[in-house]
């Protein structure tokens, strides 16, 4: 028998309507939902502890599927620019939920408040929610399946959020061409954030921006990149496959967040699902080369299983908070990957130097000199 235990926060607002996020473990959370938003929203439930970059979470295409709780009390105090700044066309997850979003924004470059931009792109948010009440419970417990409803809404089932290839879901449909050079990138996109692209060409390159399931190894290129996106890894099968026969070229390989899960499946390693997830700007990794810590930005559920990785790779950097995988790279071929978005957006923006990386190990393969 489960038991339901009840959390409330009332706010006066009469032009919402009380409402409830209901997790499949029983626990249920009052707020408040736009007058307007009557349907029951599925997802699984997550939290991000970052005090900014909304905007650039919530068009994150690696939080596919997912409702997003934000920690920080407030939330919505800049609005939201243009889309210069998304870090997609779009808005991915399937509901927001804050403690107070902010009836006023003020920001040079605003051109509208995030709950018009959450109404205008049908997404459903619930406000005066005790999140963290909900946070605790999401550490103790772990993520799972919930649904924001309607005080009314009888629910007898929830999405199985780990069975379906959220990647085929974001990733583009055909290749798309960026920038000029002499080198050629193949990125392969799994749900990839659009600084990632923006990173790559601040490099003398050509990106071919290829969908996950786009068999590019009889072409010619130069170095791969394999980007972030949502879901479980496993499900990547086409990806994987994929991937193992480029690395079999020995081409440079750079993966960030899914793409450390899909670079580590490929050479035969496990993956395996957090409890609760890494989703902020200041996750502390250590960079076991130099014996330095990084202050990194993370939005990932699964990881490397460490025991997993064969003895042609070794770990690069470490997650201090719980010890897990944050960085791998084989012993002598040019293959590395972090569990961390060194292009943050937002976050910190230290590990920025893994671009240039990439682009050496680009530069050394083809016997090109290397350009700083």
């Amino acid at each position: 028998m489960v038991q339901i235990r009840t959390y409330y926060k009332y706010s006066m607002n009469t032009m919402t309507l009380t409402a409830q996020l209901v997790l499949k473990s029983g626990e249920v959370f009052y707020g408040e939902v736009p007058v307007h938003q009557e349907h029951i929203s599925f997802g699984e439930v997550v939290f991000n502890t970052g005090m900014v970059g909304y905007v650039e979470a919530l068009t994150d295409p690696s939080y596919a599927g997912q409702i997003l709780v934000f920690t920080y009390p407030l939330i919505g105090n800049y609005g939201v620019s243009s889309s210069q700044s998304w870090e997609s066309e779009k808005i991915h997850v399937r509901g927001a939920v804050f403690s107070e979003l902010s009836p006023y924004y003020s920001n040079y470059s605003s051109q509208f408040s995030l709950a018009r931009w959450l109404t205008d792109q049908k997404i459903p948010y619930m406000t005066g929610v005790d999140t963290r009440a909900l946070t605790k419970c999401l550490r103790t417990k772990g993520v799972e399946p919930g649904a924001i409803a309607p005080m009314n809404a009888k629910l007898d089932h929830f999405e199985n959020f780990d069975a379906i290839n959220w990647v085929e879901e974001v990733s583009i449909k055909e290749p798309q061409y960026y920038g000029s050079g002499d080198k050629l990138i193949i990125a392969i996109d799994c749900g990839m954030k659009e600084n990632i692209l923006r990173s790559l060409l601040r490099y003398p390159v050509r990106v071919k921006r290829v969908p996950f399931d786009y068999d590019f190894t009889h072409e010619k290129f130069d170095g791969v990149f394999i980007s972030n996106g949502p879901g479980d890894p496993v499900r990547c099968q086409k990806t994987i496959t994929i991937i193992r026969k480029a690395m079999a070229l020995h081409k440079p390989a750079f993966g960030i967040c899914l793409g450390t899960q899909l670079m580590a499946l490929a050479a035969g390693a496990k993956t395996y699902k957090l409890p609760f997830g890494h989703r902020s700007h200041n996750q502390p990794c250590l960079h076991l080369m130099t014996n330095r810590c990084y202050l990194t930005s993370q939005n990932h559920g699964y990881a490397v299983d460490e025991a997993s990785l064969s003895s042609d790779w070794r770990v690069t950097f470490r997650n201090l908070n719980d010890q897990s995988v944050a960085g791998i790279e084989h012993h002598s071929l040019p293959f590395f990957s972090v569990q961390f978005h060194p292009e943050a957006a937002p976050g910190p923006e230290d590990t920025q130097w893994l671009f240039q990386k990439f682009f050496d190990a680009i530069c050394v393969s083809s016997g090109t000199p290397e350009v700083s």
